[in-house]
C-alpha cells in the first residue's frame, strides 16, 4: 500500500493552515496545534522539516513563530511530500536504480517508471492554494488533461 506518513499529512494540513489564513501572520507551535487540534510535540517536529525545507520561514524572538516562506499558490503538494518523505518513488527500482537483484529480467520496470510520472505530475499540480478549497470536477478534469497529453511525452 502506498501510503504517506503521519507527519506528511500533519504537514499538509499545517501549511493549509497558514494559507488559509494572512499569509504573511506567524504563528507559534502551540497556537498551531491548538487551533488545528493537533499535538503540540507533533506540530513541532512538523514545523522544523517544513522550515529546515524552505517552506515555511522561522522568526525569533518574542513575537516570532513560523510563516509561508513564500505564497501558497507556488507551492505544490510533490514539494511538501518531499520535504518531509524524500524522493516520491513507486517501486524501489525507481528510488535506487541498480539495487534490485531482478532490475535486469524486470519487464515492469518502464512501467512504473511511466505510473510514477504521472502521479509526481498530478502532485506537481496541486498547489497548497488549492487545498484549502474542495477541489472540483474542473480540478480533476484539468489534472486528467494534463496527463493524457503529457502520455507522449515519456
Amino acid at each position: 500500500m502506498i501510503r504517506m506518513s503521519k507527519e506528511t499529512d500533519y504537514g499538509v494540513i499545517l501549511l493549509a493552515h497558514f494559507a488559509s489564513g494572512d499569509q504573511l501572520t506567524k504563528q507559534s507551535a502551540r497556537q498551531l496545534a491548538a487551533e488545528t487540534k493537533l499535538s503540540l510535540p507533533m506540530v513541532s517536529k512538523v514545523l522544523k522539516i517544513l522550515a529546515r525545507q524552505g517552506l515555511l520561514a522561522s522568526h525569533r524572538g518574542v513575537k516570532g513563530g513560523y510563516s509561508l516562506a513564500r505564497p501558497a499558490n507556488t507551492i505544490s503538494v510533490v514539494e511538501i511530500i518531499q520535504a518531509v518523505e524524500g524522493p516520491i518513488a513507486m517501486t524501489e527500482c525507481i528510488e535506487s536504480p541498480g539495487e534490485c537483484c531482478h532490475e535486469p529480467l524486470c519487464q515492469l520496470q518502464s512501467n512504473w517508471r511511466v505510473i510514477n510520472d504521472v502521479v509526481m505530475r498530478a502532485l506537481s499540480g496541486i498547489k497548497l492554494s488549492d487545498m484549502i478549497e474542495p477541489l472540483t470536477d474542473r480540478s480533476i478534469a484539468f489534472l486528467e488533461l494534463e496527463s493524457a497529453s503529457s502520455k507522449h511525452s515519456f
